[in-house]
């Protein structure tokens, strides 16, 4: 594509324009046209094209019975011993239960993953990795909790697992480019899926990641993506977008990213951000230990919901909820 269009996000009354992505209490009556090497243009709504009015407006397909008007809250349930924030703390079944219990109340899905994606992780035994999810998924669903299960995977033979046991979505970090069987499966299951943007793999991609334009890089490379993918069979109304922020990305890469976020709706899918705890939030907001960023994240998640994401994926899911509460009881349109 020659040019990307970024709405400008608003919020509260009037409620004027168009809706952004089917919002309750977002819209826009302008976008940022870029353009690789060119100046940014600040376009009006009356002089967009109908093809990028439908992309940016068009409410995002319900997921698992969760529409998209409102943010949703995916909670991380890692099954780990590694894992950057919370590793080791669920070692057991019922750790897990209990925690997922806790956890349905304020969120919409949980995405439980068997292998950490830390910078520096290294890959982890495709039966050991099903060994640590599959048995968690049955054990949860067994307690009676209903709410939407994400197997964050990168590996065909796990996600067949999790979702033999009870999960309904592929979270896949590398976006098939890791285990191109997975879409295959994706396919033929006919689940949703999450493609998130990564450069390199967990071992080495904070080596010195580079970009011409990250923003531009990003978004070709989801596109391509997503093409692979409806190629594969996958309809694209279960396609989920993610940027992929601290996969292979310095601070000032994961900063461009997140203060142009609304530009990924110009792919007119759901977009899902995951930022909890992440290193650039310690070293913007001084806390080195990562249960320490806990404010920090929930300001980023806000930042987030202001540019219309759909899906935010956090650790703190208390805490958080009590935010969208709060934000939503000031912007709401009514």
């Amino acid at each position: 594509m020659s040019h990307r269009m970024q709405p400008i996000a608003r919020s509260g009354r009037p409620f004027s324009g168009q809706s952004l992505c089917g919002s309750e209490s977002l819209w826009f009556d302008q976008a940022l046209q870029r353009q690789r090497g060119a100046e940014v243009q600040t376009v009006d709504l009356a002089d967009l094209d109908d093809a990028a009015v439908q992309r940016l407006s068009a409410p995002r397909p319900t997921l698992c019975g969760l529409t998209q008007d409102q943010p949703r809250l995916m909670g991380i349930l890692n099954v780990t011993p590694d894992s950057f924030s919370d590793g080791g703390e669920l070692d057991t079944i019922e750790a897990a239960v209990t925690r997922a219990r806790q956890m349905a109340g304020d969120t919409d899905i949980l995405d439980i993953g068997g292998e950490s994606t830390r910078p520096g992780a290294e890959e982890v035994d495709i039966q050991e990795e099903i060994q640590r999810t599959a048995p968690v998924i049955e054990a949860i669903r067994a307690a009676g909790v209903t709410t939407p299960i994400s197997i964050d995977t990168r590996k065909a033979r796990v996600a067949e697992a999790a979702l033999n046991a009870g999960a309904d979505i592929v979270n896949d970090v590398s976006a098939f480019t890791f285990d191109p069987e997975l879409a295959d499966l994706v396919a033929e299951r006919d689940v949703p899926v999450c493609l998130m943007h990564s450069q390199g793999r967990p071992e080495d991609m904070q080596n010195d990641p580079r970009y011409d334009d990250v923003l531009f890089d990003v978004m070709d490379y989801l596109e391509e993506r997503i093409s692979f993918a409806e190629g594969k069979g996958i309809k694209r109304e279960r396609i989920i977008t993610d940027p992929g922020i601290g996969f292979g990305k310095t601070l000032e890469h994961n900063v461009t990213l997140l203060r142009n976020l609304s530009l990924l709706h110009d792919l007119g899918l759901p977009v899902l951000l995951g930022v909890s705890r992440k290193r650039f939030i310690g070293t913007i907001g001084q806390a080195e230990v990562a249960r320490d960023r806990v404010a920090g994240s929930v300001a980023v998640a806000m930042h987030g919901i202001a540019q219309g994401m759909q899906i935010l994926r956090v650790h703190d899911t208390f805490e958080t909820r009590q935010a969208l509460r709060l934000h939503a009881a000031m912007t709401e349109k009514k």
